[in-house]
């Protein structure tokens, strides 16, 4: 993250708005060698304090014998390399502007009959933004394949303690020089979500004192 707070001036209510909308991260869990970390889809709760997810048996994470496990869940938005050529000003270095959520807190096993609802919630979240396709059950599989998938993933809860959200938009250069770059981020496609991206930092307004 960041440490610069022009960069880190939005909303706890945008930041969770982000991750909500998002739905997919990289968990990370501290050991006494590497960190642990995993790409996953998860549903956030509508207080916005918790998360429900679910890892495979064979993931190591499942391996800690822990009631509450110290973690951290990284989720990331568009991002692009910044050329200095772009701002039209002199002394500036390259530099990369991205938006990124960091949710650290605890997470904790869920009781195993608590998988297949939380497995439905999880589902319906997404299919229900595929409509108006039909929205996908786990009633259209097989029940022995069903229950043959269930003994293979576990049921997790990610308790959330703190927030920290950083939209490096290029806040800190002049209207001019940040609208150019946003111009020039827009036509090429170095990162991810380029043009989403150019339309953050268009659309920063800078706050006007009386």
């Amino acid at each position: 993250m960041h440490p610069n707070p022009a960069f880190r001036q939005e909303t706890h209510e945008k930041n969770l708005t982000f991750v909500r909308d998002r739905g997919f991260g990289i968990l990370s869990v501290s050991t006494s060698q590497a960190p642990l970390c995993s790409h996953i889809p998860f549903l956030l709760s509508e207080t916005g304090d918790q998360a429900e997810l679910h890892l495979v048996r064979s993931n190591p994470i499942c391996r800690i014998k822990q009631d509450e496990i110290p973690a951290t869940l990284v989720v990331s938005g568009p991002h692009s390399y910044i050329s200095p050529d772009w701002y039209n000003i002199t002394d500036q270095v390259p530099t990369w502007n991205y938006v990124a959520v960091h949710l650290t807190g605890t997470l904790s096993p869920l009781p195993e009959t608590s998988l297949p609802d939380v497995l439905e919630r999880l589902s319906d979240n997404f299919e229900e933004q595929l409509l108006p396709k039909p929205v996908w059950k786990q009633s259209k599989m097989d029940p022995d394949a069903l229950e043959r998938m269930m003994r293979m993933i576990r049921p997790y809860r990610f308790t959330i303690q703190d927030v920290q959200g950083t939209w490096k938009l290029a806040q800190n250069k002049s209207d001019e020089a940040r609208l150019a770059a946003a111009d020039q981020v827009a036509q090429h496609d170095i990162g991810v979500e380029t043009e989403a991206l150019a339309a953050l930092m268009q659309s920063i307004q800078r706050k006007v004192t009386p």
